[in-house]
Formats: structure tokens, C-alpha cells, sequence
């Protein structure tokens, strides 16, 4: 999303009209689900996919129609057995998608864009908000500074974001809030060949990964071009470094049983909602012996630690552990979006 408020504030300034379409609501087994989006132009689709095929390219269609008539839309593709089989598709189910007509030098959507990306720079939970009742109108909301761009919000709005995207229509209004950012990172401790390979498998699902070692040959920026932030810490003091909260996942991976028996000491006492360690089953009994002699801790606090780290899919090669850590990572994520 940030990456298309970014083409959204060029193109807009650039003269260009757009539509961005958005799937506000999804049944049965469609190939995308609420909040999958995409920008057309004249020009076609400029970023972003609705999930490909038959649904996607007639949204194109309607889309270019969208930039003829200037105004906004709602389409509904309910997709029948014998729907499925005419579009030549493999999903059946139902889809609503929202477009929204965008005017090339619209200020509120300007000024909307510029105001994303200072909010996406701060690493706060952020929200967008399109009023379906007033042709798509977009706006954006944090917990810190409430609504941006929306006059008078409802009361009830600011509690009904959460984690998944949502269409609520009550007192006459109809609104559409997705979570386009989120406040959590994933800390990465050890930056050795794992590592190197999860932090661009998990930056291209949309986590924000922060890579740290106490190595400096290892703690290189040029090792991790896609994560947010590489640290050189001290293992051992890990407090004067980070401030691990509740929405944050820690991946352990150091070069030693000693190190990650270290790190998992200090992120026990933090609210991490996953802490994940790699290496062996034997490892882990040596190492929770280990915690609990040295550092009082019970089976109770083990059992907020997942290790070996990832799902069990055979994975043996660095790539390969790494997918199974990034799945993982998806499916708790999911299900705390479900909360």
C-alpha cells in the first residue's frame, strides 16, 4: 500500500486521472479477499491485483469505464457453477469491488498521499477508511491521532478498526476500513545465511523486519536491503537497543546455543506475541535446563516459545527454512487479524 500512495500522489500530480479498485467483500473460494486493490489508469492497471483472471480483467474493463463517466461504483460479480465454467475460472464464490474515480490533481487525495507517507515513516498502526456512502472518499485513521481527512466521523468508527478488513453500514453510513500498516516487527536475532534469506521472503509479505547481530561483518546493511533497520547490539544487553511490544514477533537464530539462550532470557520478560527459536529438539531441552536453572523460568513460560521455529515441511536449506518461518509467521498473523 505504501507503494501505491506513492504512484497514486505521482500520477495524480502528473495530470492523470485513475480508478483505484478495491474488493470490499468476498464469499466462497474467489482468488482474492477483502482489501486486495489495484490502481487503472488510461493507461491499464498501474499496480496492485485483485487476484488475476476473468474477475480482474472485467474489472479493467468497467474501470476504463469508470475514467469515461468520472463517476464512482459499486460491481458485483456473484459467481455461479455456471459462471465459474464460462469465465473459465477455478474459483467459485462471490465478489463486491468498490471503484473509486480519482480526478488527475485532486488535493484531498494529495494531500491524503502525503500524509500516508509520513504516517507509514512512523511505524504506527494505520488505517484507510473509504466512505462508500460518499462515492469512496478516502481518509486514514491511527489510534494516536484519530481521523484524517474524515469530518465528523461516527462515534462507534474509531472501535470497529481492527486487524481485518471490514464493511460496516449502520446509522445510514457505509464505510469500508482496512488496516494498511501495522506497528509490529519482526526482530530477526542473528544475521547469518537464514536470516539473509528470511528477511526478503518475510518484507515481501508485508512484515518489517529488523535484522541485529554483534557482529559487524554480519550486521551490515548491505546483507539486508530489504529490511527496515540493522543493528550491531550487545546480546546480552538487549534493552538498550530495542522495546519489543505486544504486536512484535522475535525470530532467534544466533550463531550459538549460549547466544540464543541469552536473547530468549530477555524477550521472555517482554509481551512478544511469538518468539521463535531454530535448531533441534535436543537443542531446545538443553537450552530450556538451561533457563529454568539459571533464570527461574517455568514450563509455563516455555510454552510462549516455538522451537524448532517454522512449519513442519521437511526444510532443510537456509531458503527453505526460511519459507517455513515466513509461513508460520502468515498464519499467526491471520489469526490475530481474526481477534
Amino acid at each position: 500500500m505504501r507503494n501505491m500512495f506513492k504512484l497514486m500522489g505521482e500520477k495524480l500530480s502528473s495530470g492523470q486521472d485513475m480508478v483505484m479498485v478495491s474488493v470490499i467483500a468476498s464469499s466462497g473460494s474467489t482468488p482474492r479477499g477483502a482489501g486486495a486493490r489495484m490502481l487503472v489508469t488510461a493507461e491499464g492497471r498501474l499496480c496492485g491485483t485483485i487476484g488475476g483472471g476473468a474477475v480482474e480483467y472485467r474489472s479493467e474493463q468497467i474501470a476504463a469505464e469508470v475514467l469515461k463517466e468520472k463517476r464512482s461504483g459499486l460491481q458485483d460479480f456473484s459467481l455461479t457453477r455456471d459462471d465459474v465454467q464460462n469465465l473459465g475460472m477455478i474459483c467459485g464464490g462471490a465478489v463486491k469491488v468498490f471503484f473509486r474515480y480519482i480526478p488527475a490533481g485532486d488535493q484531498a487525495t494529495l494531500g491524503l498521499c502525503k500524509r500516508a507517507e509520513e504516517l507509514f515513516k512512523s511505524g504506527r498502526d494505520l488505517w484507510l477508511i473509504s466512505d462508500i456512502g460518499k462515492g469512496g472518499s478516502l481518509s486514514l485513521y491511527t489510534r494516536q491521532e484519530g481521523f484524517f481527512g474524515l469530518e465528523n466521523p461516527p462515534q462507534w468508527l474509531s472501535a470497529a478498526m481492527t486487524g481485518h478488513p471490514v464493511r460496516i453500514e449502520q446509522d445510514g453510513q457505509d464505510f469500508y476500513l482496512e488496516q494498511i500498516n501495522s506497528s509490529g516487527r519482526v526482530y530477526v536475532f542473528g544475521c547469518g545465511h537464514v536470516a539473509q534469506e528470511l528477511v526478503p521472503v518475510l518484507s515481501r509479505v508485508g512484515f518489517h523486519c529488523v535484522a541485529l547481530d554483534d557482529r559487524p561483518a554480519f550486521a551490515n546493511a548491505a546483507l539486508f536491503p530489504a529490511a527496515e533497520e540493522v543493528k550491531l547490539v550487545d546480546f546480552e544487553k538487549l534493552d538498550d537497543y530495542v522495546n519489543i511490544t505486544s504486536e512484535d514477533y522475535c525470530c532467534i537464530m544466533t550463531r550459538g546455543h549460549a547466544y540464543d539462550a541469552v536473547v530468549q532470557a530477555q524477550l521472555l520478560k517482554t509481551p512478544a506475541c511469538y518468539i521463535g527459536v531454530i535448531g533441534s529438539r535436543a537443542k531446545k531441552a538443553g537450552v530450556f535446563k538451561k533457563l529454568s536453572e539459571e533464570y527461574g523460568y517455568t514450563e509455563e513460560d516455555f510454552r510462549r516459545i516455538t522451537t524448532p521455529i517454522g512449519l513442519e515441511i521437511k526444510a532443510e536449506t537456509p531458503a527453505e527454512i526460511a519459507i517455513s518461518i515466513a509461513a508460520q509467521l502468515i498464519e499467526l498473523r491471520a489469526e490475530r487479524n481474526e481477534k
